[in-house]
Formats: structure tokens, C-alpha cells, sequence
């Protein structure tokens, strides 16, 4: 059970309002999902994320396999009744995670071939193994294996890694068994545009419920970013949500909306708290700065999320500075409310015709 609708177009760019529906519930899009890598938001329990107003959340599958293992929890009823979350979840296919946490990986045309971070034990992902472990996990939202290759890689590299992660995409496929979810295959190609097609048009050929933009942000500069983001949205079917992958600060989300991407995840609002730098509407605020130390005021005045009604700057640096694990949890709190009213502004503004509007000052913030 799934279904994507678009509601409403903004006139003057590409940005969309729309709904997603799954088993679970539906997710009103331009939407964030809190990356919650071992099915937990770091330090926020299930019920908090809920309340702050999000609606999906990205959970890692290479994780979740690795510890405690995606058939333990299948038998204790599934990634939602495991964590206590009753809305949509989504969950990457860990090849990511392969890229950048193993220390020796193989690519094989069967899959990948890694040692596990933990232990070094040996395993081999392949397309029908990450769709095994996506599916006992009983997720919404399920992702192809793919190759993310590093940045900068050579072009005739990445035509190898694009046909092979097409060829993974149709295993993917293939290897689906159940009806209640749903699959979004990976577009790759780095930050070459006619691979960026190549994979595109291959994927579209497959069909799938969705489409990701992943391999960005890993090094390639912004405006190459928002180069590749756009010409690959072109490509790609408009009666689809569209994810991109990764990438997460303000300016990036509000500027990829308007080229019509309707589903983002990032570790920035939660990491950038647990490193004490905080996003407000004039811009980050690092609360360890010696400033704060005597200064009453909230992180940012006006805003109504429970750090902010209750704390002064010069409290959260004291507990910054004294290492205490409260301030983890106060400082997450507040970054995860912005980001979930940046979303609802979005939607807002995309319903009321003043996306553009909104569009210019958020990206006026962005460095700030």
C-alpha cells in the first residue's frame, strides 16, 4: 500500500506540495526524516521525534543487520512495534555505510563483499540480501543496493559503478516479496550528467515507487551539487516522490525543494547539536562561545520548542561546557524543532503562493 499525490504546484519553480501514503500512515511532503541509524534519534526517545511533528524517519539497514540483527527483530513484531514508532519508516540499503565505515570491502558484480565494522566478520550484501533484511524489518520505504563510489572518481569508473548499481536495482526488484511497501531505486552517476541520464532513464525503464538522488555531497562543491540535483529531477518521472539523499543544511533543503525534490534526511540538525551549534532564523548560534556565558535569553526568542521555553543560553553552556548528557538532549531538541517547522514553512508557503518569498530568506541565511 502506496500511493504518492501531488496537491499543488508553486507557479514560478518546480516546488511541490504533496501527500504520501503508506501502511503506516501518510507523510505530507516537502517532508525531513530524522536519521535515527540505530533505531533511535540520538538521545530523543520515539515519542519526542513524534511530537516535534515528524512523520517518517530513516533507519540504517546495515546497522540494524550487524546489531541486533534484522531477524531478531522480525520476531519482536518489527522495526516499529522494536522502537516504538507507529508512523512511516524508511531505511537506506546500507551501501553507504559498506563505503564508508569498512575498511576492506570488494565490489563484486553479486554484490559487496565487507567486514563488518564491529567484529571484522565477513559479509556479502547483495541486492535480494538488503531486500531480505528490509523486509523483515517490516519498513515503508525500502531502498535498491547500490554502488555510492568516493568523490573524485574517474568517469569511466562511475559508468562501471552506474551499470552496476542498474543491475542491482533490477535484482532489487525482483527479489521483492511483500505488497505492503514500497521501493525506490538510487540514481548514481556522480558529477557526470550524462551518466546522471544513463541512470536515470535506466531506473525509470525498471519503474519503481520512487527515486533517490544519491552519490552528492560527498565532496563536489555546492554548485555543482545544485547543477547535477536539477538536471537529474528533470529525468525522472513527476508523478514520483523524489528523495534526495543526505543532504541537509537549510539553504540546500529550501533551494532542492524548488527544483522539486519532496523527501530529505541528514545527521546535520542532530550532529551539528551534539557539537553545540544550534540553527535558529538569524542564523547558527554556537553555544559553547564565552558570549553566552552570562546571557538570559533563549537560544532564539519567540521560537516554542521546550528548550527554548525554558532555558537561558547561559544555562545550556554551562551544561555544554560541564559535558553533562542533558545538554545533548536539550540542544537536539531544539535543532529537530527548526528543522521541523522549516518543513511546515515550506508546505505553508508552497499552499499560500509565497515560496518564492520564503525561498529567498531561507537561502539568505545560508553561511550565516
Amino acid at each position: 500500500m502506496f500511493t504518492f499525490e501531488i496537491l499543488k504546484s508553486d507557479e514560478s519553480t518546480d516546488a511541490r506540495l504533496g501527500k504520501m501514503t503508506t501502511a503506516h500512515g501518510v507523510v505530507d511532503t516537502p517532508a525531513f526524516m530524522p536519521v535515527a541509524t540505530q533505531a533511535t534519534v540520538k538521545s530523543l526517545s520515539s515519542e519526542e521525534i513524534q511530537d516535534l511533528g515528524f512523520e517518517i524517519i530513516i533507519v540504517n539497514a546495515y546497522h540494524m543487520y550487524l546489531r541486533p540483527g534484522h531477524r531478531t527483530v522480525e520476531k519482536l513484531g518489527g522495526l516499529h512495534k522494536f522502537m516504538s514508532w507507529n508512523k512511516p519508516i524508511a531505511t537506506d540499503s546500507g551501501g553507504y555505510q559498506v563505503f564508508s565505515l569498512s575498511k576492506t570491502r570488494k565490489i563484486k558484480n553479486e554484490g559487496i563483499l565487507f567486514r563488518s565494522h564491529l567484529d571484522g566478520s565477513e559479509h556479502l550484501f547483495t541486492p535480494a540480501k538488503c531486500i531480505e533484511i528490509q523486509e523483515a524489518l517490516g519498513v515503508d520505504i525500502m531502498m535498491c543496493l547500490d554502488e555510492c563510489p568516493p568523490y573524485p572518481s574517474t568517469e569511466e569508473y562511475m559508468k562501471k559503478s552506474v551499470e552496476l548499481t542498474t543491475r542491482w536495482a533490477k535484482l532489487s526488484k525482483e527479489s521483492k516479496s511483500r505488497t505492503d511497501n514500497s521501493l525506490f531505486g538510487i540514481v548514481q552517476g556522480g558529477v557526470f550528467d550524462e551518466l546522471r541520464e544513463k541512470s536515470a532513464g535506466e531506473l525509470t525503464e525498471i519503474g519503481f515507487d520512487g527515486y533517490a538522488v544519491g552519490g552528492l555531497g560527498i565532496g563536489e562543491d555546492q554548485e555543482k551539487t545544485y547543477e547535477i540535483t536539477e538536471s537529474t529531477l528533470f529525468r525522472l518521472p513527476k508523478d514520483k516522490p523524489r528523495y534526495l539523499m543526505g543532504l541537509g543544511k537549510p539553504e540546500d533543503i529550501v533551494t532542492a525543494v524548488s527544483m522539486g525534490v519532496d523527501m530529505f534526511d541528514c545527521v546535520i540538525p542532530t550532529r551539528n547539536a551534539r557539537n553545540g551549534t544550534l540553527f535558529t532564523s538569524n542564523g547558527k548560534l554556537v553555544i559553547k562561545n564565552a558570549q553566552f556565558a552570562q546571557d538570559g535569553r533563549p537560544i532564539e526568542e519567540g521560537c516554542e520548542c521546550y528548550t527554548c521555553r525554558i532555558f537561558s543560553r547561559a544555562y545550556l553552556r554551562h551544561l555544554y561546557i560541564a559535558k553533562e548528557t542533558l545538554v545533548l538532549r536539550l540542544l537536539t531538541l531544539h535543532n529537530l524543532f527548526f528543522y521541523s517547522e522549516l518543513m511546515k514553512g515550506i508546505r505553508d508557503s508552497i499552499d499560500s503562493g509565497d515560496f518564492p518569498n520564503f525561498l529567498t530568506r531561507v537561502q539568505s541565511l545560508g553561511g550565516k
